[in-house]
């Protein structure tokens, strides 16, 4: 739901600041224009990947599809740095030779519009992040972000050029622009690829799974603590070090409580745990690293 809405919101914007560019001849307007734009690719990237994210687990994917959220999400990056890239060098050729605007006060009131309309769909897409930690709609809203900054620039930039007669400054704004583009598909590119290469979650929640574990009753130990961000869901396995005179049955039961201990540290969680008898020397991950 909250992807479509981006996209139906994200068309209509770009169809206003087309129509508005094409009245004033504003290279910071046809920067938002292309942003938008962007934005509009980017949404319906998100709203394919969410929806193949959201499958279950099947035969060829075992793991489930949560990893179609990063991909849609380093989409999203390529798209926001090509952007930035080609509106980048036509402002540069724009503050050289530059040249005279119209209708900026028909510009002005488009871009108050627009900014308001952006900062309501950034607030609706918080919310939606906050309660499904979703990476595809966490990107989504960066560009969302994005492109009330944009907005902004471009305001600053209309207003100086229409109230101040700074001829340049529209196109030193929409390079400006081209730059914070490149700066956030540079971050949301390096977040896409922590789950697409399979990074370690991050020191605390690694010392988290770690204490949980070890409060179990009959848990004596863990090591080789394994961690990943699946997309819909994060991935823990450890070796869960027990009494080697306890049954089979009892041994099970303490990993199952581990593994429950553990899921109930995250919003999703696919939890394995290896057990093993305490004291035993066998070749360790952790030994590895360090």
């Amino acid at each position: 739901m909250a992807s479509m809405v981006s996209l139906v919101v994200a068309l209509v914007l770009v169809g206003i600041k087309v129509w508005a560019w094409a009245a004033t001849g504003s290279i910071a307007l046809l920067t938002s224009a292309a942003d938008g734009l962007v934005d509009v690719l980017a949404s319906l990237v998100t709203l394919i990947g969410v929806r193949y994210a959201g499958r279950p687990a099947d035969k060829g994917h075992r793991y489930g599809h949560g990893k179609a959220e990063a991909v849609a999400a380093f989409v999203q990056a390529l798209l926001l740095g090509g952007a930035g890239l080609v509106l980048g060098g036509e402002s540069i050729g724009r503050i050289i030779h530059p040249q005279p605007l119209a209708e900026l006060g028909l510009g002005i009131w488009v871009i108050i519009f627009s900014s308001l309309a952006a900062t309501g769909l950034v607030l609706m897409q918080s919310f939606v992040v906050k309660r499904t930690a979703s990476t595809a709609i966490a990107a989504d809203r960066a560009h969302y972000i994005t492109d009330v900054a944009v907005n902004v620039a471009v305001l600053v930039a209309l207003v100086l050029e229409h109230y101040l007669g700074w001829t340049r400054s529209d196109s030193v704004g929409a390079l400006l622009i081209s730059f914070y583009m490149l700066w956030n598909a540079r971050g949301m590119a390096a977040d896409a690829l922590k789950q697409l290469l399979d990074r370690e979650l991050d020191v605390e929640d690694r010392r988290r799974v770690r204490t949980a574990v070890l409060s179990c009753e009959g848990v004596k130990g863990v090591h080789d603590i394994r961690t990943r961000n699946g997309g819909d869901r994060v991935f823990v396995e450890f070796h869960v070090e027990v009494d080697g005179k306890l049954s089979v049955d009892v041994g099970h039961d303490i990993g199952d409580a581990a593994e429950a201990a553990v899921r109930l540290l995250f919003v999703s969680a696919d939890v394995t745990a290896h057990l093993e008898p305490a004291g035993i020397d066998d070749d360790r991950l952790d030994n590895l690293f360090k």
